[in-house]
């Protein structure tokens, strides 16, 4: 397993289009996906155990910017062949049993992800109103393990933010993960 961080966030990039299938049976959109005040574009999978540490707060946080007017859509691009944890049956029943509040998509072509340019997992692309890229860091302090549950929500207290003003902040630490399950 390779460990990565992401790089610093280009403000203004527009966010990429997208036709995925849900676990939901339904194919979601970039349009369809997007909230009133933005967008959180997470790239997660099933078997990262940076993911699964967080797993727990990345669903309070969605939840909760949902009402700040921010939706959230999570993909999965790992290569299932080598990563039988992350095929879409298995997404299925992580986004069933842990009751995700937001669409968990399969990117099976690895289009989406390197359109984007996700690194790891997990990846997060947070954009305003108008879908420019106004946070790429981490989601806390979290590592392999939670972090202790009184620190700083960066990505929460980042997207808030944008929520409010359309602009995320200037200074941001990035994600760490795994690596994105690149198909040879």
């Amino acid at each position: 397993m390779v460990s990565l961080e992401t790089p610093v966030c280009e403000f203004g990039l527009p966010a990429v289009d997208f036709s995925l299938p849900g676990v939901d049976g339904s194919v979601w959109t970039l349009d369809r996906c997007r909230g009133e005040k933005g967008l959180l574009v997470m790239f997660i999978c099933n078997h990262c155990p940076y993911v699964k540490a967080v797993l727990d707060r990345i669903i309070r946080d969605t939840a909760e910017l949902k009402t700040h007017g921010i939706n959230s859509v999570a993909i999965m691009s790992n290569d299932p062949a080598d990563y039988p944890e992350d095929s879409f049956e298995n997404m299925i029943r992580m986004a069933t049993s842990a009751n995700f509040p937001f669409p968990y998509l399969y990117d099976e072509s690895q289009e989406v992800a390197k359109a984007y340019g996700a690194v790891c997992t997990p990846d997060f692309f947070g954009y305003n109103a108008d879908l420019e890229l106004q946070y790429r860091g981490r989601l806390d302090e979290s590592r392999k393990e939670a972090a202790p549950a009184n620190v700083r929500r960066d990505l929460y207290e980042a997207m808030r933010q944008v929520a409010e003003s359309g602009t995320g902040p200037s200074e941001q630490i990035p994600s760490m993960g795994c690596s994105i399950k690149w198909r040879e």
